[in-house]
């Protein structure tokens, strides 16, 4: 009887792991379609990343409401306990980066829906949301094969996220004093570069959960030398 309930009990475990990996697909379809919506100039397809935005809602609702019914069913102990606080944590990060994707899709439609001076160059945006949906395919693999080393290699790669956005800020800042009238543009601009920057925080958080979800250990808000001591050591 204690091995079938423990079975079960391992089952109700990979199907809310499965579950994340879901979230995190349909997740990762947003950014996706929203910054192909935005570099296109399409509005119905940015119109659509706005609306599935409560999809990516309900699904942390169901799934967050699972995890605290096996809390209140199971009473998990030690590893497992940990299985369900790391669930919570991510898609908590997931559904943020989903509010990221609809913030860049409502962002296009304003660029688009005004009438502008000239329209903003999209080329370091493109560049940045390649980085940042990399960042986020490899939180989710890492999740998926509890791989602790990712969490060193998006450390890395969101320093040079956050190098990349100071950059277009720079350059938006230029833009604005040489010339006034590309204010509105370059304000929108950056709250779209925000918005990609913000993903590749979530994503990094993503991969510092796995590592508390095999070593116990917490290790965000700490400096590289940790972060590589504690996933390599």
């Amino acid at each position: 009887m204690a091995e079938h309930i423990s079975k079960q009990f391992d089952m109700e475990l990979e199907t809310i792991r499965t579950r994340v990996l879901q979230m995190g697909g349909l997740v990762e379809q947003q950014i996706l379609s929203a910054v192909e919506a935005l570099l296109a100039g399409d509005i119905d397809k940015l119109d659509k990343v706005i609306a599935e935005d409560a999809l990516v809602n309900a699904m942390e609702v169901t799934i967050d409401d699972d995890c605290l019914h096996i809390i209140a069913r199971r009473q998990p102990a030690a590893s497992d306990l940990r299985i369900v606080f790391t669930v919570i944590k991510v898609i908590t990060d997931l559904e943020r980066i989903g509010d990221e994707a609809k913030k860049i899709a409502r962002m296009g439609k304003t660029i688009y829906q005004s009438e502008r001076y000239q329209m903003p160059r999209f080329r370091e945006i493109e560049k940045m949301a390649d980085s940042a949906l990399s960042m986020l395919r490899r939180a989710l693999d890492a999740f998926a094969r509890l791989d602790t080393s990712a969490a060193l290699e998006l450390a890395e790669a969101d320093q040079e996220l956050d190098e990349d956005f100071a950059a277009e800020l720079r350059q938006l800042i230029t833009f604005m004093m040489e010339d006034p009238r590309t204010i509105s543009m370059s304000i929108d601009t950056l709250f779209i570069s925000k918005a990609i920057e913000r993903i590749g925080d979530h994503a990094t958080n993503i991969s510092e959960y796995v590592v508390y979800l095999v070593k116990g250990k917490d290790i965000r808000h700490t400096t590289l030398e940790t972060k590589k001591r504690e996933t390599l050591g």
